[in-house]
């Protein structure tokens, strides 16, 4: 019976001897291109760090990086046996990434900067070493996205689901409960799933393990992708388990355990007992890797078909003047962010039909939409004439020009307040004389009551209720020099929870009260 070797799979480090000046500079070159992206990049990079140490959801990102490298490291000798191929589909990924950047640098989306800043580093390896080397170094290359700080956006449906589990996990078992949204009540107390108790963090934390766990233990990709769905789906249902567990002990001690920092002990001791009981079950299926054949006593040289170094520096150079473009294209566009603006007026006339009771700065209803930085406001109470319906909010904030922390949208960790929780959002059609308009509605809840709220956005003389197109409007605004003033428009009403939203009232009053907005945002300066 012969063995079939594989030279390059066999090979250890001191049998590699490559030939050609382009194979034997691949390597420094592909490391100073990394370098160059790293440094380059520099303060994307450092948000995701900053991310890293002041959140515990994103705190395996200090992990990430290093586990990638000594994969890749596993891997120097295969790699270094490799003829270099530079590839050009991989300039071009290289510089759509960089575009990519560019636009999420001018909208100030930080995510996708991230990913795109990431996604930089196996592009330069597809452009200097080709695919190859990819192929080699996949898994080491595909696992540095874990360490981008992403996630929130499943935090609202991983509460509700939460919510929803334990919720009927009480109810199975003979607890009377009511439930208002995340927030439920117990004879014994009342209890509420807030971002902590998601369980985002065990989710997250599962996939980062669950994915090397398979890389390392298995080998076909049917099992790995088994047990990283695993790794996803038992954490959300071990998550719902814990919450209905604490509750329960909570209610049984009459509100003696469970209700204070043991409540967060109880949950990461339960979610390590079942990612040891994941991971030991699936150890079981693990599959051992193929025998290795002994490898020859004399070194191998494995030159053949091997880049020429000229075409290796050139596809490093492209790299690196690609990677350096957009930076330089960024600063641009950011020229004119710190130029003090004269402080606006925003006053407005009353709309017809509809008299003004009196202007706070967050009229009659109590209720405030938190804000970014220093806009011109305008904020106000209205009734119809005929006194006929609640009283409507009004909320109008307009942005000269927009810098990061400082715009039209900016993540907020309490987008409603501190008081008010929202329990469904959804983008709705309102008719007006101009023709149908968008508007994003929310319902906010705060025990009994009830705000029923209509916002919609005005980036560069456009209307939406669509974030995403604020976001590339306002990218394109600073990358061409144009008007870069948005206006955010809010109105609102209260109502009691047995009574039906009045959004025939909310649009009575936008009828009369858009156009006189919009007539006085045209007389706003639009300056660049």
């Amino acid at each position: 019976m012969s063995v079939q070797l594989d030279p390059v799979a066999c090979l250890p480090d001191a049998a590699v001897r490559p030939d050609g000046h382009g194979q034997r500079h691949a390597l420094p070159l592909l490391l100073l291109a990394l370098a160059a992206v790293v440094l380059l990049y520099h303060a994307t990079f450092w948000s995701m760090l900053e991310l890293w140490s002041r959140s515990q959801t994103f705190a395996h990102g200090f992990l990430i990086v290093p586990i990638s490298c000594w994969l890749a490291w596993r891997r120097r000798a295969r790699l270094a046996a490799l003829a270099p191929q530079p590839s050009r589909p991989g300039l071009l990924l290289l510089g759509a990434l960089g575009l990519a950047w560019l636009l999420a640098d001018a909208a100030n989306v930080p995510v996708v900067e991230q990913y795109a800043a990431t996604a930089m580093l196996p592009a330069c390896v597809l452009a200097i070493l080709g695919w190859p080397a990819v192929r080699l170094l996949a898994f080491p290359l595909a696992y540095l996205f874990l360490a981008v700080p992403f996630g929130e956006v499943f935090l609202e449906p991983l509460i509700d689901f939460t919510a929803a589990f334990t919720v009927t996990a009480l109810q199975w078992t003979g607890v009377p409960v009511f439930r208002d949204g995340s927030n439920f009540s117990l004879p014994t107390g009342n209890w509420s799933v807030v971002e902590a108790c998601s369980g985002l963090r065990y989710l997250i934390a599962a996939l980062a393990l669950g994915a090397l766990f398979a890389h390392v233990n298995f080998r076909s990709t049917r099992r790995r992708l088994a047990v990283m769905a695993a790794a996803l789906l038992v954490p959300i249902l071990a998550n719902g388990v814990r919450a209905y567990m604490i509750v329960m002990l909570g209610h049984l001690s009459n509100m003696r355990l469970a209700v204070g920092v043991d409540h967060l002990i109880y949950g990461w001791l339960f979610f390590g007992l079942v990612a040891l009981l994941l991971f030991w079950l699936a150890a079981r299926w693990r599959e051992l890797p193929p025998a290795r054949a002994v490898p020859p006593a004399q070194p191998v040289r494995l030159g053949t078909g091997a880049a020429s170094l000229r075409a290796v520096v050139r596809a490093s150079a492209a790299c690196l003047l690609l990677a350096a473009l957009w930076p330089a294209l960024a600063l641009a566009s950011h020229r004119d962010d710190g130029t003090a603006l004269p402080a606006i007026a925003l006053a407005l006339p009353d709309p017809p039909a509809w008299r003004r009771l009196h202007d706070a700065a967050a009229g009659s209803i109590d209720w405030q939409a938190p804000y970014a930085g220093k806009p011109a406001l305008f904020a106000a109470t209205y009734a119809r004439q005929d006194g006929d319906g609640a009283p409507v909010g009004l909320q109008l904030r307009w942005y000269a020009r927009q810098v990061r922390d400082a715009e039209l949208l900016t993540h907020l960790s309490s987008p409603y307040g501190a008081r008010w929780t929202a329990l469904a959002q959804r983008v709705r059609q309102v008719g007006l004389p101009g023709g149908a308009l968008d508007v994003r509605e929310s319902v906010l809840a705060h025990g009994g009551e009830r705000l029923l709220v209509w916002r919609v956005y005005r980036q560069g003389g456009v209307v939406t209720a669509r974030p995403v197109l604020v976001k590339l409007l306002l990218a394109q605004a600073k990358l061409l020099g144009k008007r870069q003033d948005g206006a955010d428009l809010i109105v609102f009403a209260a109502y009691d929870e047995l009574a039906p939203p009045p959004r025939a009232h909310l649009q009575a009053f936008l009828r009369a009260a858009l156009p006189v907005i919009e007539q006085r945002l045209q007389e706003l300066p639009h300056g660049p």
